[in-house]
């Protein structure tokens, strides 16, 4: 059954491999790109330029997917990087999970985190903010915790 995608997070490591895929199963995907990132975009997704970061940037243009991919975080997490992850990761979740409530989104998928790093508690604690706030939206949801 085809399925209109939308991903956040598209020109990123996951997204970038997860577009193509999509795409061959017939899919119809739209990909979140930050403005001078076009190019890195995997060929058969449909460009959406925005900003993950600022409230309704995109929102308009996730109506219409059944779905929603939010793929995006602060890359090679490490406990140094508590302040960027409050900064881009819950941020980021917080208007995607906004867009996707607007738009009706039958189901929202969020990569969320494995609960097993101690040492990666700031990590875990925003991305577990990001599952308590989908499920406060009463989003259909998924949470992938590799």
């Amino acid at each position: 059954m085809k399925q209109k995608v939308f991903i956040a997070g598209g020109t990123g490591y996951m997204g970038s491999r997860l577009i193509p895929l999509l795409v061959a199963r017939g899919h119809e995907v739209k990909a979140l790109v930050r403005p001078g990132s076009e190019r890195k975009l995997p060929p058969g997704a449909a460009c959406v330029s925005g900003d993950p970061l600022q409230m309704d940037s995109y929102t308009a243009q996730v109506s219409g997917c059944d779905a929603f991919v939010h793929l995006i975080g602060v890359p090679h997490p490490s406990p140094a990087k508590a302040a960027q992850f409050r900064a881009v990761d819950a941020v980021s979740i917080r208007v995607a999970g906004q867009a996707a409530q607007a738009a009706g989104i039958r189901h929202f998928i969020y990569l969320s985190v494995a609960h097993s790093a101690p040492m990666m508690q700031a990590y875990i604690k925003v991305r577990s903010e990001g599952e308590a706030l989908i499920r406060s939206l009463k989003l259909p949801a998924t949470f992938l915790r590799p």
